[in-house]
Formats: C-alpha cells, structure tokens, sequence
C-alpha cells in the first residue's frame, strides 16, 4: 500500500515538475494546446499541463547571421563574388513558428537569392562606391520579405567584394589614365590662366608705355644684381631713342 502510494507521489511530483516553465526577459513561449496554437507566453514563471501543451522557445534578441559569399554578376557583366551580414530579430514568435518551419534558414536563404539579385542590377562602380545605398534597399527588400515571418531586418551590411586579378588590374589601369586625365586638365587650366594673365598685362602695359620703361628698368636691375657675368641683349625702346636721334645733324 505505502509503495503504490510512493509511486503515486512521485509521479504527481514528476508532472508538477514538468509543468513548470521559466523564460528569461528575452525569451518567449510559443504554446500549442492539443495541436492549435493558444498563445504564446513569457516572460518569467508559468504552468503548462503536461501532455495536452508543448512548448517552442523563441528568442528575440537580434540575430546575427553571415551570408555565404555569392558569385554575381554585375549589370556590367563583370563577375564578383560578394559575401554580406544581416541583422534581424524576431519581434511576433507566434509567426516565426507557424508561418514557416524554420525562420533562421529561410531567412539565410532569401538574404542570398536578394543579395544576388540586388546586386545584379548595379554596375561595378556602384557596387565599389555606393555600398550604402546598396545596404539600405538591401535591408529594405529583406524586411519586406520576412514581415510575413514576424521578422525585423534591422540592417544588411555589405562586407567583402572580390575582384579576379585581370578585374583588379585593369581597376588599376582607369585610376591611372583618370589620374593622368586630371593632371592634364589642372595643367591646362593654369595655362590659360597664365595666358589671361599675360594678356591683361600686356593690355595694361600697352595703354602706360611709362610702365613698360620702368619693367625693363626693374629687370635689368634684377639681371645686375644677380651676381653672374653674363651679356645682355635687351631691347631698348623706341622712346628713349628718338629724343636723341632728334639731336643728331641730319646729313
């Protein structure tokens, strides 16, 4: 008698024991009651009746989940492979558990066929320069995607884009010939400048000849002082001579 009644308290204590369920603040509970879904419980201390209620953990803290690098091919028809990370949470368990079967790798899925697809409708330099445009309609068409899964994409970051060696090479080659490109250009917009400069110049000398005097005054002081032995031929103009040819006898 006292062994069948052992047996009897053991096992109520076995199902109290069983029913009995604590969820931490970032967990949830999705709960099924004979097979239909009753609600979903957490956080903290709660009793499920065992055998008739089970049970599916949840987490809702942000996931973190690295997407394989992917072979694409750019609107330029250039091959990369590219390889990116999401950020998502769970924000409604009840859709995670019973809209798909597993939320984690459908997720991975659909984050690699968009990663693809995205990416295919964008040149090589917009791939290489506009990584945050990309991001955003990225994180954008995933959250889109997934809001049916009761999933939030919070951010999709782009990580490694990788180049073949000829792809690399020739990348070197245009930043070279559009390095060489700029520095003509610079070179020739000084010239001009100088050219506009010599002009009005010329312009302002042309109206004082007094002026142009005292530059070739200025300059064959500068040649003087100088320090070097040298002979110079320099022009002399015409209105400093004609006074003096004027005093010469005429013959």
């Amino acid at each position: 008698m006292y062994g069948f009644f052992g047996v009897i308290v053991v096992w109520v204590l076995a199902l109290l024991f069983m029913s009995i369920k604590v969820l931490p603040e970032y967990q949830r509970g999705v709960v099924l009651t004979l097979g239909r879904y009753t609600g979903t419980k957490g956080p903290g201390l709660f009793i499920l009746v065992p055998f008739v209620q089970r049970m599916m953990r949840v987490d809702l803290r942000v996931t973190v989940m690295d997407v394989p690098p992917q072979d694409v091919i750019s609107r330029d028809n250039v091959s990369v492979r590219v390889n990116a990370v999401v950020y998502f949470r769970v924000v409604e368990p009840d859709k995670a558990i019973l809209q798909v079967s597993d939320f984690l790798q459908a997720t991975s899925q659909l984050a690699q066929t968009r990663l693809r697809s995205v990416l295919g409708q964008h040149d090589l330099d917009d791939i290489l320069s506009q990584r945050d445009s990309i991001n955003h309609s990225l994180q954008q068409i995933l959250d889109e995607a997934t809001d049916p899964w009761g999933i939030k994409v919070s951010n999709v970051e782009i990580k490694d884009v990788d180049l073949n060696e000829t792809m690399v090479r020739a990348i070197a080659r245009q930043a070279e010939a559009e390095r060489e490109r700029r520095a003509k250009v610079i070179h020739a917009d000084g010239e001009l400048q100088a050219a506009e400069k010599l002009r009005d110049a010329a312009a302002m000398l042309s109206q004082q000849p007094q002026a142009l005097q005292l530059r070739y005054m200025q300059t064959m002081a500068d040649m003087s002082n100088s320090g070097k032995a040298s002979t110079i031929v320099f022009p002399l103009p015409m209105d400093l001579v004609k006074p003096l040819l004027d005093l010469l006898p005429r013959s």
